[in-house]
This record gives structure tokens, sequence and C-alpha cells, in this order.
């Protein structure tokens, strides 16, 4: 993904979305809320997609770094004594 700056945008029907601020391209993340939930979020709902997708990235990271470290561990030749 480009370095570009991401924006949290609530559309007000329930969806809130992560876009870049800088195009009008498809939105990279879509939270899609339901009626019964957004009455039980009250005014919450923004927050709470903030959160989910502050872990989401985070989860992401952590996943990318783990396969990292296996690249690294393959990529090292094995050793022979002798």
């Amino acid at each position: 993904m480009s370095a570009s700056l991401l924006e949290i945008v609530d559309l007000g029907d329930g969806e809130i979305v992560l876009q870049r601020a800088d195009d009008d391209s498809e939105p990279l993340v879509v939270i899609r809320f339901s009626e019964e939930s957004r009455l039980y979020l009250m005014d919450n709902g923004l927050e709470v997609a903030k959160a989910m997708i502050q872990a989401g990235l985070q989860a992401a990271a952590v996943i990318a770094e783990q396969g990292e470290m296996e690249v690294e561990a393959s990529s090292e030749a094995p050793r022979v004594l002798h």
C-alpha cells in the first residue's frame, strides 16, 4: 500500500469507510453496521469502527512481521559439520 494519507469517513447510513484522502478510488475498508447494531451502539459507531480498523492494522503488521521472520529463517544456508 502506498504511503498516502488515509481518512475514516462516516457515510451516515451505517457505513464507515477507510479511504485514501487524495483520490476517489474504492474504499480500502468498509464497515457496515446493521440497524440493530446502530441502536445498540447509539452514537459510538465511529469510535467502534476506529477501534476495529486499528486492531486490523495491528494484526496485519504482526502477520507481516512473522512472515518476514519465516523468510529470513528459511533463507539461511544449512550448516554442515565436517
